[in-house]
């Protein structure tokens, strides 16, 4: 089947790519560049250097602006999908969605109004195992946003590596904390994964905190190199 992902450049959507790529064509990207920090839908750290992992994957990028106002943005995401529709054939999306059944069920509801199959390979997916999966794999992921006590300035720019796991493991079993960062406590843009034909370098980063507990890694240069 030949599809199209909806593509945030965190681990969620690229772990569903790789999954979805194992018997489906993937002909395109597709990411919301949303005005609102706040969005209900997508993800904003990162989406600047999107255009970088689209090279990386040797994958065209279809980009939409939006100002991610709750429900309006959703009008921006059907327009994406019929436009990867009527250019690429796409026959169905995929996304990363995990547990969010407020995503879930708007992606579904657009893709049954253009008539495309909606393809969701991390559902309901075990955190552990979902971690496990990611490093196992050799995914190289960086925590590049956090919005949740007790996560802190030093976890920008951590790599989700065994050590970063058994962290997040930890913080969930004291105090609830999403591994996955499920609930928004995280964000992450992967630099390295089994389909990027190259991979990405950070060369210069900032910090920029709103709170002790929130902030983000600013990326302000990026290059993609030779594995």
């Amino acid at each position: 089947m030949r599809l199209a992902l909806l593509y945030s450049g965190g681990k969620d959507s690229n772990y569903a790519l790789y999954k979805a790529s194992f018997e489906n064509t993937i002909s395109c990207l597709i990411t919301l560049d949303s005005k609102n920090d706040y969005s209900y839908m997508f993800q904003k750290p990162g989406n600047d250097w999107i255009a970088l992992q689209a090279e990386c994957l040797e994958l065209p990028l279809i980009r939409y602006t939006t100002q991610g106002e709750k429900e309006e943005e959703l009008e921006d995401l059907k327009g994406a999908l019929f436009e990867a529709k009527q250019k690429y054939n796409v026959e169905g999306i995929v996304t990363g969605a995990i547990k969010s059944a407020y995503q879930a069920a708007r992606v579904q509801k657009i893709c049954y109004e253009l008539n495309l199959y909606c393809f969701n390979p991390l559902w309901q997916f075990d955190e552990n195992q979902f971690l496990e999966e990611l490093i196992e794999n050799n995914f190289e992921i960086a925590i590049i946003g956090i919005a949740s006590w007790p996560l802190s300035r030093e976890d920008l720019g951590v790599n989700l590596n065994k050590d970063t796991r058994n962290r997040l493991l930890n913080l969930h079993n004291h105090y609830s904390l999403s591994p996955i960062g499920e609930g928004g406590e995280f964000e992450t843009f992967v630099l390295d994964m089994p389909l990027f034909k190259k991979k990405i370098v950070l060369t210069q980063t900032s910090s920029h905190m709103d709170g002790e507990h929130s902030g983000v890694l600013n990326i302000e240069k990026a290059e993609v190199v030779e594995k």
